[in-house]
């Protein structure tokens, strides 16, 4: 199935819709750089035990998995989670863990055969979500994709 392209904005930490150079036509993705981006930065709906953030009440999630075609999908990633968080190395672990989870649809529909995620401090609220996905044919893919978890949440909200 062929998506329209999203493109990581690696200096802004965004992902934008990707217009073709001739014509202005929207560019499309049948590989898996948009599933993944998707899958990154789509608020998963929070888990009953989880501890949201400092004033928050709502439990976010894509509106889709109301009613998903496969029951107990869920899109997205639960790292909106990590909001107004300290840099510790639990909330290292638990972005690796977020990213893991939101990936993990691609092994369960055997687009691929391996799925590696690290995740590493690169400043003062900023993550970078490190991602190999191994396909069945042999290729990979590789991504780099920097967070900025504090950016969550404006003043007053």
């Amino acid at each position: 199935m062929t998506d329209i392209r999203l493109g990581w904005r690696e200096e802004l930490a965004s992902a934008d819709v990707l217009l073709s150079p001739t014509g202005g036509d929207l560019e499309t993705d049948d590989g898996l750089e948009t599933a993944v981006i998707v899958s990154l930065f789509t608020d998963r709906r929070a888990l009953e035990d989880d501890r949201l953030p400092a004033e928050a009440e709502d439990r976010r999630g894509w509106w889709g998995d109301v009613a998903p075609p496969i029951e107990g999908d869920q899109t997205g990633s639960r790292l909106w989670l990590l909001a107004r968080e300290k840099c510790t190395a639990d909330v290292l672990n638990r972005a690796r863990e977020y990213t893991g989870e939101a990936l993990a649809w691609l092994l369960e529909d055997q687009v691929a055969s391996r799925v590696e995620v690290d995740v590493e401090y690169l400043d003062v609220d900023w993550l970078a979500l490190l991602v190999e996905i191994h396909r069945p044919d042999g290729s990979r893919l590789s991504g780099r994709y920097r967070y900025n978890w504090r950016a969550q949440f404006t003043e007053g909200e």
